[in-house]
Order: structure tokens, then C-alpha cells, then sequence
């Protein structure tokens, strides 16, 4: 089997077609890579051919490289990785060149054979960067493909030649967008802003790449950087222009990254001194910086998790393996505030028939209303269409009557947290669903096997945890409850897949996984407030080390309400063993001065009308003072990361979380667990499980025993081992 193919037609126009079998969507392998290299070879030696299209078999072009090969580089470059990269990244560069050069003259640029790229649909990553060594990119105008470069966003750039031919074809500014947050684009808007050349009928791509080829002159196939007398357009760095350029490119890269992405850092340097020398040596020190990047043990951790690991979840990696499939046909959702709002809205995306239901019909149908807002909006923005509004809403039922869920295969309930509305909602559902029918409670707190005890049926009842805004957000986070059966996780993991969403599977415990590890996030920061560490220092110290949001403004965004009401059931739970009294007393606080979080426009912040921030309260820094000596910004830190990440360990321990690969992507999915470490078991890997012990056991003498070492970290530090190495993508269990 091959991946490339070739024929020449009648015509003499050698059509190169990518079609890797089995598989839905081209992706570049290494032994794909050779066979390429080869088919160009053979095209070029041949004198019957006078040019090249290269296109592919399947409705889509390409959807980059197969990031399990990028993944495993380092591991297979031998003895010395950086030399082992570094050469097969010029090797990479040495093929795409020979077919951008086409065999030209090197003294005149003459005589060399057209290469054109026809792109059916989507083309990513080394799928763009392979049509833009060519000579012209032909795409078809089908509005579902997507155009681009999304490499920065797995922790990479793009380092087959893509960052500098885009840089040198746009300018660098115009190409910011593409390399440096991985904007994707329809063909029309991709031609528009300069990536590609033509758009045409999709049943007339292959007949107008074909008649390019066949009329291109010496001219229109050289690239304008190999012409005399180039110039970058924009201005390169030692242009006024140019210059300022790439003060203000740094500027924005450092203020989005605060310096912890390695990819993006790279990326504009890669550029910056690209743009200094003749092109050849630009490729060069791409080629340099991508293999400074894969060297990094950020960028191996990123794709592991958002690629490898994140893709194994999504194609059902815990997934009861003999059960049979379980998509979801009909679904109830059992009120429809924001939650059950927002769940109707991604059933009915999906194609699902949604049944919506509320106490009260006014209720139900603003739950629906929700939906129509959402296209509307998407329609503003010519996201959408009228027909797929109507379409949408068509399948959402807002009703009051239970009778309307009994041929629902799936209900989900997200009515208000409290065990006795759930289990009298539960009760009443059962009363006329079918015996077939999975019943889920949407709960972010509530322990499912207490919730399930009213059930008839609980190994057909499982937890399935929603994280809001429920269509923004991409995790969802399935609970096993002591008796769940294995269908009933079968079909949650198959309704997540409909959906779109990644799943985790978790077994029951107090806060299942994510809150039991973002909780003591906001309670280490609200608590080193209340010891007098400056709030700035707080929130900062949580941006400098990757986290999205400091402590302070999550909690605002959550709302402090809901962390009084959570800290208010922790101590009722947990009694005398209660520790967080600290960061409990400054919430309760905050609520009693009606200061409720961003939603109330007064939380830890002040805001404005529109309730945007605009600073720390000053009541805060009266009634807590600042301490005069602050603590270092490493020692912050620590406290930060390592308060979530003992928790995500004591997880493991505990069998609460049973695959450390859901460990990680939980964690950066769920609630922003810095990226850059690939999650919380990929930094621990990456700093070592020695050092973590290190760092633990200085925060458990200074502030106390919630930085204790879990007997699990001090026992992998002693034999020397790595939580990958050890579980690997087995199941923890």
C-alpha cells in the first residue's frame, strides 16, 4: 500500500495523488514523506511531463503531519536528538525545495516544470506547508474546508518551511494571525488574505490546476524570494516599518504567553532572523528553532496530551469495550437554566431530538430561547444560516410534561443542587421512562452514589459533569457511582462523542476530579491574601507560570456565592477536619458586603458598568494589610501549582481517577491547567518526581500539611521513576 500515487495524462501532466489508506484524512508519515520525494523525482527526471499537480484522493487534502511520528522524533533521533532532528528536518526542507525549485537553472531561474497544489478541502499543517512550496494553490470552493497553520496551538510551529514562506509571501505581520495563533480559514477568506491563489468549482479543480500548469511561463513559477531584488513585504527588521513590526509582534507574544510557550517565542525568532539572509539560510534557522522547540519537554508534553491523549479519549480509549454502541437518539433534559440550556443547545447541534423540560413552561421555553440567541449570533457573524436555525430549534421540545421523556433513550438532569429536588426529579422520571433509558445527573458536587440511592435502577445511573458555558467548554467529566453499570458509561462516552466534547471517566468522590483539584487553587490564593501576600503578586505569580486566570478574578468569575455555598457543605461534610478556614472566613466576608463576583459587579475586583475589571478592591488591602516583606515569586508559585497537583496525585492513589492520560487533558481542558505542561503528571515529569518532593516537603514545613508528599510521589522519587513511565496509557487501576 502507498500513499502517493502518480499518473501522467495525455496532456503530459504527471497528477500526484495523496491517499493514505484506511484512513478517513491524509496525514504525512515519514515512509509517505519518501514516497512523495520519490513520485516528484520521477515526474521531474521525465521528459514527457511538462508539470506537476498535487492533489488528493480523499474530499479533504491533509490534516498535517501524524503528530504521533513528531511525537516520538526526539526518542528516534539517536544518540544525539538535537543532530538527529536537526537533519531530518533538512531533509524535509531539501524535498519541498526541489519542488519549489522544479528544476530550475540556478544561475537563471529558467527551465524548470510548474507544480501546482489542488486542494479538494481541508488543508493543515505540512497540508498547507507542502502547497505553499508549490508554484500555484488551486482550492476548491467548498465553504466547510479549513486552511491553515493550527500547530502553535499543540505547543509547535510550523517548521516545514510554512513559518517562513508564509512570513515571506504575506509579510509578518499579515502572517501573525496564521502562524502565530493558528487562524483557520475558509478557501474564499484564505485567498482573500493571501494563502492561496484561486478558488474555483469544485468539479472543475483538478481541469483548472491541470491548465495552469500546462500555460505557466519561467515567470509565473519562480518565487518571488528567489527573484533579484525581493523585498518583504511590510518592511524586514532593519526597515522602519519592518522594525516596529516585530516590536510590537514581541510585545504581543510576551504579553499572551508571559514568556511560558516555548512555541511562540520560537516561532518569532525563526522569523525576526529569517528575514535577515538569503532564503536557503532562513530555512536553516527555522530548522534550528523547531528543533530547539521538539527538544523542549513542553512542546513533547503539549502533544502528548492535546493530540495524542485528547484524540485516544475522543475515539472512546475507555470506552467498555463490549458493549455496543450507544449513540443517543433522544435525549431529556430536566431544567433548563443555564446548565440544561446550554446541554439542549449541543444535543440539537449534534443532530439529537432534544425534549427540554421546566417546572414552569415560561422556563422551558427561555431554555430554548437560549438556543435561537446562540444562531442568531451565529448568523450575525454568517456562521450560520437561517435554515440551520430552524432546523435547530425544530428539534428542541420546551415542555413541563414528563410524559414527553418516555421515549428518551438518554435524560440528563440539571436542576438545582440539592439531593432532595434531584431525587424527587428522579422519582418522577422513572415513573414513565423506558427500562433501556440511561438516566444522568449533571452536578459539579454531589456525590453519585448518595444521588443514585434514588434510583430504581442504579447501574443505570451515572454522573455526567458539565462545564459552563457549556458549547465554549470542551471537557466533559463522567462519574462513575458505586454501582454504575458499564452501559451506562458506554452511553455517556458515546453521547460525549456526539457531542463533541472530550470525556474523562472518574469514579465517585467528593468533587469527583476537576474541583477537587481547581477548589484548593482558589483557596491557596484567597488564603495567601489573607496572610497579606499582595493580590497583584498572587494573580500574576498564576499568569507567569500559565494558568489562564489568577485565583482572585476566577473566583470572581464563578461567583463568590458559590464558593461560600460549597465551603459552607465542605465544613458540614468534613466537621472537625476542616482546614481551610483562612480562605472560607474572607469569602464569607466578601458575601456578607455583597460582594458576589464579577455578576454583582463587586468581587475581589471593582468593575464597571459593563463589568469589565478595573482593579483590586481597596477594602481588601484593609482588611487584610500587606505584609511588609512579600515572598518570592517562585515560593507563590509553587503554591499555586503544587496545591492542584498533590490533588490530582492523591487522585490517582485513591482510584478516583484511573488513567493519567485523563489526568492531563482533565486538567488543561477543564479548568486551564497551564498548557505548556502538558497537565498535571506531565509536570511532574518534566521537573522531575525528586525534585516535586523537594518543592513539597520546603511548602509542608513553611505552610503547612496540605503540601504533604502522597506516598505514591515519595515512593516514585526513591526508584527514580516518571508517572508516563510507569503507567503509561494503561489504566492506572
Amino acid at each position: 500500500m502507498t500513499d502517493f500515487t502518480s499518473k501522467t495524462d495525455k496532456d503530459g501532466v504527471a497528477v500526484i495523488t495523496w491517499d493514505v489508506p484506511e484512513k478517513s484524512m491524509n496525514v504525512l508519515n515519514l515512509e509517505g514523506f519518501k514516497e512523495l520525494d520519490e513520485a516528484v523525482d520521477a515526474a521531474l527526471a521525465d521528459d514527457a511531463v511538462k508539470g506537476i499537480v498535487i492533489t488528493s484522493g480523499k474530499p479533504d487534502f491533509a490534516g498535517g503531519m501524524d503528530l504521533n511520528v513528531i511525537a516520538s522524533m526526539k526518542d528516534n533521533a539517536g544518540d544525539n536528538p538535537a543532530k538527529g532532528l536537526f537533519d531530518g528536518l533538512m531533509n524535509m526542507h531539501k524535498v519541498l525545495r526541489k519542488i519549489e525549485r522544479a528544476g530550475m537553472d540556478p544561475k537563471t531561474n529558467k527551465g524548470g516544470k510548474p507544480i501546482a497544489a489542488a486542494l479538494p478541502g481541508t488543508a493543515l499543517g505540512i497540508g498547507l506547508e507542502l502547497p505553499l512550496s508549490c508554484h500555484r494553490i488551486f482550492a476548491a470552493d467548498n465553504p466547510k474546508a479549513k486552511i491553515g497553520l493550527p500547530e502553535i496551538m499543540v505547543g509547535i510551529f510550523p517548521g516545514a518551511g510554512g513559518t517562513t514562506r508564509l512570513a515571506r509571501k504575506l509579510g509578518a505581520m499579515a502572517a501573525s494571525p496564521f502562524l502565530l495563533e493558528g487562524k483557520l480559514s475558509d478557501p474564499q477568506k484564505a485567498k482573500a488574505g493571501g494563502i492561496i491563489d484561486e478558488v474555483v468549482p469544485a468539479d472543475e479543480l483538478l481541469e483548472k490546476a491541470k491548465a495552469w500548469v500546462l500555460s505557466a511561463t519561467d515567470a509565473d513559477i519562480l518565487k518571488p524570494w528567489d527573484a533579484k531584488g525581493y523585498k518583504m513585504p511590510g518592511g524586514a527588521p532593519y526597515h522602519p516599518a519592518g522594525f516596529m513590526t516585530f516590536v510590537g509582534a514581541s510585545a504581543m507574544v510576551n504579553s499572551k504567553t508571559k514568556g511560558v510557550y516555548p512555541a511562540a517565542k520560537a516561532l518569532l525568532s525563526a522569523v525576526y532572523e529569517g528575514a535577515l539572509v538569503p532564503f536557503d539560510t532562513a530555512l536553516k534557522i527555522e530548522a534550528r528553532w523547531f528543533t530547539s522547540v521538539l527538544m523542549n519537554p513542553s512542546s513533547s508534553a503539549m502533544i502528548r496530551s492535546l493530540f495524542v491523549n485528547k484524540e485516544a479519549l475522543e475515539k472512546g480509549a475507555v470506552r467498555p469495550a463490549d458493549v455496543a454502541d450507544q449513540r443517543v437518539k433522544k435525549v431529556g433534559v430536566l431544567g433548563a437554566g443555564m446548565m440544561g440550556a446550554g446541554i439542549a443547545l449541543v444535543s440539537a447541534k449534534a443532530g439529537i431530538e432534544v425534549v427540554l423540560l421546566d417546572q414552569d413552561q415560561s422556563a422551558a421555553d427561555r431554555g430554548k430561547a437560549y438556543s435561537e440567541t446562540y444562531m442568531d449570533k451565529g448568523i450575525s457573524r454568517r456562521k450560520a444560516t437561517e435554515e440551520q436555525k430552524e432546523a435547530l430549534l425544530s428539534r428542541i421540545t420546551a415542555t413541563t410534561d414528563y410524559n414527553a421523556l418516555a421515549d428518551c433513550d438518554l435524560i440528563i438532569e440539571a436542576v438545582f443542587e440539592d439531593t432532595k429536588v434531584k431525587a424527587d426529579v428522579t422519582a418522577k422520571v422513572e415513573a414513565v421512562i423506558s427500562e433501556d433509558c440511561i438516566f444522568a445527573t449533571n452536578t459539579s458536587t454531589l456525590p453519585i452514589t448518595e444521588l443514585a440511592k434514588a434510583s430504581k435502577a442504579q447501574d443505570r445511573f451515572i454522573g455526567i459533569h458539565f462545564f459552563s458555558p457549556v458549547e465554549k467548554m470542551l471537557l466533559v467529566e463522567i462519574i462513575k457511582g458505586a454501582k454504575t453499570g458499564d452501559r451506562a458509561v458506554a452511553k455517556a462516552l458515546d453521547y460525549t462523542r456526539q457531542i463533541r466534547k472530550t470525556p474523562i471517566v472518574v469514579n465517585d468522590a467528593r468533587f469527583f476530579y476537576a474541583n477537587r483539584c481547581i477548589i484548593p487553587y482558589l483557596n491557596e490564593g484567597i488564603r495567601m491574601v489573607s496572610e497579606g501576600v499582595a493580590p497583584a503578586l498572587v494573580e500574576n505569580a498564576a499568569k507567569l507560570v500559565g494558568m489562564p486566570l489568577g485565583p482572585l478574578q476566577l473566583a470572581d468569575e464563578t461567583s463568590i456565592d458559590l464558593g461560600v455555598k460549597i465551603a459552607k457543605a465542605t465544613m458540614a461534610a468534613m466537621g472537625d477536619d476542616y482546614t481551610d478556614h483562612a480562605s472560607s472566613d474572607l469569602l464569607f466576608w466578601l458575601a456578607d458586603e455583597g460582594r458576589l463576583g464579577r455578576k454583582a459587579k463587586a468581587g475581589f475586583y471593582n468593575y464597571d458598568e459593563k463589568g469589565k475589571r478595573q482593579g483590586f478592591w481597596e477594602g481588601l488591602a484593609e482588611k487584610h494589610p500587606h505584609a511588609e516583606t512579600q515572598p518570592e515569586l517562585t515560593e507563590v508559585q509553587h503554591r499555586l501549582l503544587m496545591t492542584q497537583v498533590l490533588e490530582a496525585v492523591r487522585a490517582l492513589e485513591e482510584n478516583v481517577l484511573m488513567d493519567i492520560r485523563e489526568g492531563d487533558v482533565g486538567a488543561i481542558l477543564g479548568w486551564g491547567f497551564a498548557p505548556w505542561s502538558g497537565g498535571p503528571f506531565s509536570w511532574l515529569d518534566i521537573i522531575g518526581a525528586e525534585r516535586a518532593v523537594e518543592i513539597c516537603d520546603a511548602l509542608t514545613e513553611k505552610h503547612g500539611d496540605r503540601f504533604t508528599t502522597p506516598a505514591l510521589l515519595r515512593e516514585m522519587a526513591k526508584n527514580g521513576e516518571t508517572f508516563y513511565g510507569r503507567f503509561g496509557s494503561q489504566k492506572a487501576a
